[in-house]
């Protein structure tokens, strides 16, 4: 590893300075790297997981769940109702995310406009920076055929009048391997870690890694910098040592659990209680299709077509945005939860299945106020996400709309991902029997890779916990940039929402300090 990089077991002072703490290295810290790097700050980012590159990744489950995400990839809501799937190395979710870009939806835009205030975050505001962070990432529509697994939620669309269209992704001579969750082994996906953070580190930043902060260091109503305990590659703490940050400035982009998470250990000023409240997750809902001719999930770009027929509906129900869902042995067997004979028919049809889901849009409703994230007796964060009629009226009506169209493109039988579901031979049994499940907690199976919010923007210090600048409302010297910040979901998966706000807030927040 180069001079820049510091392993935290393995540094023996009690100290490091910098101009400017940047603690997280996702879409927020990366970018927020870089931008303050480029302005001329030293710049420091604390990372809590491994420093890993393209060598490392062996495009083998068993080896980059534990070492890439947030508990083994079995982090749940404090339920276990909700799977969470959330990155945990340099570069966060953008180096295990499976590359999908969606510009922030402008219904969303007009949402926060009306409902939150924030006149600043319109469609012609925020488009200039989109553009540069597209620019910067190689963010284009992906121009490779879709595999059987994307093409056939094409197909069906097309059959049922239903929109389709072709996903961006973040790629630079992408070999369509297929397995971007478990880290690119060529270095084509162009995450933080291959992109914004080695700009950063010639630039002078620095990257300490392994590295998880405890708390901000608060002194009369300033944060100061922050107290970091050293981990291992599984995040448990190696010594009682503590790594005192001393910083000019604060970024805190540990994203929407670990942001709120660091807030409430250090005791941050919250008059409201607002912290860590109205956390969205996308729920996400999952419908498996047995085709007659093979369909492979697991090779090739994991998304490129998506419908959004049902994102927006007229009435005030839940909307949801249906995407496949790439298939790899570990990751399905945790999904369909059959068991004995009926399990072993879904491994031996594994090669024929097509993987849909569901991206339940929350946050956009009264119904819709999301989840809270709290600290159990350890300190550690949880997700309480409660599961009320609204969202399970959305998921049923996900995991018709998904059965219809996998039926629609030949599937031969299919089953909703759901503890009472059987396989359906046809869309007039499936409809039927899909009408009828009990929409359950630990009945329906529910995941998400998208963790927003927590951190709410807003211009009502009642109801939100940073300004329109990302600056924390309550102390001084600290700003967040992250996903946390959103005030609901996107309605799209998120990283090129986080890159475009972040930039502009980053980018704002450097002419700020630079005029002091």
């Amino acid at each position: 590893m180069d001079k820049n990089s510091i392993n935290a077991t393995e540094f023996f002072g009690s100290a490091i300075e910098a101009d400017i703490a940047i603690i997280g290295s996702g879409a927020g810290g990366g970018v927020s790297a870089e931008i303050l790097a480029q302005a001329g700050f030293s710049v420091l980012i604390i990372e809590e997981g491994p420093y890993l590159t393209g060598r490392d990744f062996k495009m083998q489950e068993k080896e980059a769940y534990p070492l890439l995400y947030h508990e083994s990839a079995g982090r749940k809501t404090r339920d276990k109702a909700i799977n969470i799937l959330q990155g945990r190395s340099v570069g966060g979710s953008t180096t295990v995310n499976w590359t999908t870009s969606f510009r922030t939806p402008d219904e969303t835009l007009q949402h926060w406009q009306t409902e939150h205030g924030l006149k600043d975050l319109g469609k012609e505001q925020l488009a200039p920076w989109f553009q540069r962070m597209e620019q910067r990432l190689n963010i284009n529509l992906w121009q490779v055929p879709a595999n059987a697994n994307n093409d056939l939620i094409r197909q069906g669309a097309e059959k049922l009048g239903w929109s389709a269209k072709v996903i961006s992704r973040n790629v630079k001579n992408c070999a369509n391997l297929g397995y971007c969750g478990m880290g690119c082994p060529l270095n084509a996906k162009q995450s933080m870690l291959v992109t914004t953070i080695p700009a950063a580190k010639k630039l002078g930043a620095k990257v300490l890694y392994q590295a998880r902060v405890d708390k901000l260091i608060i002194d009369n109503e300033q944060v100061k910098g922050c107290l970091v305990t050293p981990v291992g590659i599984n995040s448990k703490a190696v010594s009682d040592k503590k790594i005192k940050i001393r910083a000019k400035h604060t970024i805190l982009s540990a994203g929407a659990i670990g942001s709120p998470a660091v807030l409430l250990r250090s005791q941050a000023p919250d008059p409201y209680q607002r912290i860590g409240k109205r956390t969205f997750l996308h729920p996400v809902v999952v419908s498996a299709g047995q085709m007659p001719q093979k369909v492979n999930g697991f090779a090739g770009a994991p998304q490129s077509i998506y419908s959004d027929q049902f994102l927006w509906p007229k009435n005030a129900s839940m909307g949801f945005k249906i995407e496949a869902a790439p298939l790899h042995p570990s990751l399905v067997s945790t999904v369909l939860t059959q068991f004995g004979n009926e399990h072993f028919a879904i491994a031996k049809n594994f090669a024929y299945q097509q993987g849909a889901l569901a991206l339940l849009r929350d946050g956009f409703s009264e119904q819709s106020q999301g989840g809270e994230v709290l600290l159990d007796k350890y300190q550690y964060p949880k997700l309480d996400y409660p599961l009320n009629d609204y969202l399970w009226q959305g998921a049923r009506k996900a995991l018709l709309a998904m059965a219809e169209l996998q039926f629609a493109a030949g599937a031969v039988e299919v089953l909703p991902a759901h503890l009472e579901a059987k396989p359906y031979y046809s869309w007039r049994a499936a409809k039927k029997a899909i009408a009828a499940l009990p929409m359950a907690q630990l009945k329906t199976m529910v995941f998400s890779a998208h963790v927003m919010g927590g951190s709410a923007m807003g211009v009502d210090e009642k109801v939100s916990v940073v300004d329109e600048s990302g600056k924390f409302r309550h102390l001084d010297g600290l700003h967040i940039f992250d996903g946390s910040i959103f005030p609901t979901s996107i309605g799209a998966n998120p990283q090129l929402s986080i890159y475009g706000l972040v930039a502009k807030l980053a980018t704002d927040l450097a002419a700020d300090l630079k005029a002091i």
